[in-house]
């Protein structure tokens, strides 16, 4: 399992490329692979750089489900529109297609920021806009997501 680490200021050129910090893309680079996903996010105004791995290990979830539902269908169809393979390159950018940038408001000010086993990619204005909005609560979300006794952390 893949365990990001960090959060990285960068800038977008006008062709929506961004370099990927050294520190990071030594990260990715160990994930085994060149390609990743680049999506939409769900809860957020942001997108998700799924390295090609642990796509896979959520593809075949998904794939679990009956199709046979509707609400499964509606469900699969949303997560995956727009969904992009994308590659860093030789020079160390990734390139987010215009249509993301769009969806994601992501202008110039870039922020990657790791959760967990994919990179989150914000307009930086949004993203400090998003943490400030859940500092008040975090202490609450920590406690009701990491308190349960059951689950014992070392």
């Amino acid at each position: 399992m893949v365990h990001l680490i960090g959060s990285y200021e960068c800038k977008a050129d006008s062709k929506g490329r961004v370099m990927v910090p050294a520190a990071l893309k030594k990260q990715l680079a160990a994930t085994g692979g060149q390609e990743f996903i680049l999506k939409r996010a769900v809860f957020q105004p942001c997108l998700e750089l799924y390295p090609m791995g642990e796509w896979q290990v959520l593809m075949e979830k998904m794939n679990r489900k009956n199709r046979f539902k509707q609400k499964n269908n509606d469900f699969i169809r949303r997560f995956t529109a727009g969904v992009k393979v994308v590659d860093i390159d030789a020079v160390g950018r990734l390139l987010i297609p215009k249509n993301l940038m769009g969806i994601a408001q992501i202008d110039k000010e870039v922020v990657l920021s790791c959760a967990i086993n994919i990179v989150e990619i914000w307009d930086k204005t949004l993203y400090e806009q998003a943490l400030s909005e859940s500092a008040l609560d975090f202490a609450q979300l920590a406690e009701e997501v990491m308190g349960d006794d059951d689950d014992q952390l070392s």
